[in-house]
């Protein structure tokens, strides 16, 4: 029980607070991914109140909270979820009147106070207890087997949705590293080929020494260059998916209000046919809204003033059909075989001096087949527009949670 002398720290704690920075986590808004978590927790125990908290050195972080508290923080020594950290196992008070121990506690001892409280530890792949997922109530309440097994599953599911960000974190700071490395590393020969054209210009007869110098330079950017496209590409496979319930029409809506200003410079209209009622698709919201970012924008710039470009969705079999229609330059068939490889050079160009990295259609095909949908383009020639289709199950399998048995 929680007492004034019960040591709440536990042994590990600067490794977990190591662990707890990692995620960063900490002082976030509040996120759908997480507050669903917590109503189906709120749900499962009939409560009227869940949360999802973190414990950090002097204080108990809230990320979601679903009650009536005004804060998003309280005391690492007035909360619950202190002591719950210090288990593996569900901890459980049917009724916190029971518990002497507990009647110092504010959030106890108030009127309407915490009279039942079970929470779950969420523990990392290294056994630390970052915090919980925990439902509350102001009246006692009996817990099942089947119930605190639930709140176990759902601890499971928060920490693989946390290293899931952590892992796609290190992946991009390992892309900005490499790329940090490749033009540190490119700088010289540069600075070769610099210093061997100013003395070509002062003494011609020095090109055979200077040409050899240029070649060499060029040769180590290039293979630099070449390392760090083949480290990129492993770095695409690795990638990994924040799954969370995405509305697509809410997506659609704001593409739209990104690209309005955009689209008025060229005259250019951007049409949305979809139903309001559209199916929800489990997805990575941010990879997904991506793509379709990339696609509309692509559509612009490659299609003429005035133009129309149009975005339509629609579900059968579950499964989303989106199209993003264009009235641009069209693709011919050499475009065709290059259309999804990094960097490629297409015959149709910018309408109005906008820029291409060559990126952008073949980040959206990793980010979709990631998904396991597929995305394909279709075009009848030059100057007859372009139509992309993207294929995205609506329900994403990811790799079932073994069940926990202990409590």
């Amino acid at each position: 029980m929680i007492s004034g002398t019960i040591n709440l720290i536990p042994d590990t704690e600067k490794q977990r607070l190591e662990k707890l920075r990692d995620y960063q986590i900490l002082d976030t808004h509040s996120e759908d991914t997480f507050d669903n978590i917590a109503l189906m927790a709120s749900q499962v125990f009939g409560t009227s109140n869940a949360f999802i908290t973190f414990v950090d050195e002097d204080r108990v972080f809230l990320k979601s909270n679903l009650s009536s508290i005004p804060v998003n923080e309280v005391h690492r020594k007035e909360s619950l979820c202190s002591f719950a950290i210090l288990h593996d196992k569900v901890t459980v008070f049917n009724d916190t009147l029971d518990h002497h121990s507990l009647s110092h506690l504010p959030y106890v001892s108030e009127e309407d106070g915490i009279r039942f409280y079970a929470g779950a530890p969420l523990k990392s792949p290294e056994g630390h207890n970052m915090g919980t997922i925990c439902v509350v109530d102001s009246v006692p309440k009996e817990t099942n087997d089947e119930q605190l097994g639930m709140l176990k599953t759902l601890s499971r599911i928060i920490i693989d949705k946390l290293e899931n960000r952590l892992r796609y974190n290190k992946a991009i700071k390992s892309q900005i590293d490499l790329m940090n490395i490749a033009l540190h590393e490119i700088k010289n020969p540069l600075a070769s080929i610099n210093l061997a054209n100013d003395i070509l210009r002062k003494d011609s007869s020095k090109s055979g020494k200077m040409t050899t110098m240029i070649k060499s330079s060029v040769n180590m950017i290039q293979s630099k260059l070449n390392d760090l496209l083949k480290q990129s590409e492993q770095e695409d496979k690795k990638l990994v998916l924040a799954i969370e319930e995405v509305n697509l029409v809410d997506v659609f809506k704001k593409i739209l209000a990104n690209f309005e200003l955009l689209a008025s410079r060229k005259a250019q209209v951007i049409l949305l046919e979809c139903d309001e009622n559209l199916p929800s698709i489990y997805a990575d919201k941010a990879k997904i809204s991506d793509v379709l970012h990339n696609l509309v924008s692509n559509a612009l710039k490659y299609s003429y003033h005035g133009a129309t470009v149009s975005i339509i969705a629609r579900s059968t079999n579950n499964v989303i059909r989106i199209e993003v229609h264009d009235e641009g330059q069209g693709l011919d068939e050499d475009d065709m075989k290059k259309l999804f490889r990094k960097f490629a050079k297409l015959s149709s160009k910018p309408t109005g001096k906008e820029t291409s990295s060559g990126l952008g259609l073949a980040i959206s095909k990793s980010f979709i087949e990631l998904h396991k949908g597929t995305i394909e383009a279709i075009s009848e020639g030059k100057n007859k527009g372009t139509c992309f289709v993207i294929s995205l199950p609506i329900n994403y399998k990811e790799e079932a949670i073994p069940e926990l048995q202990e409590y």
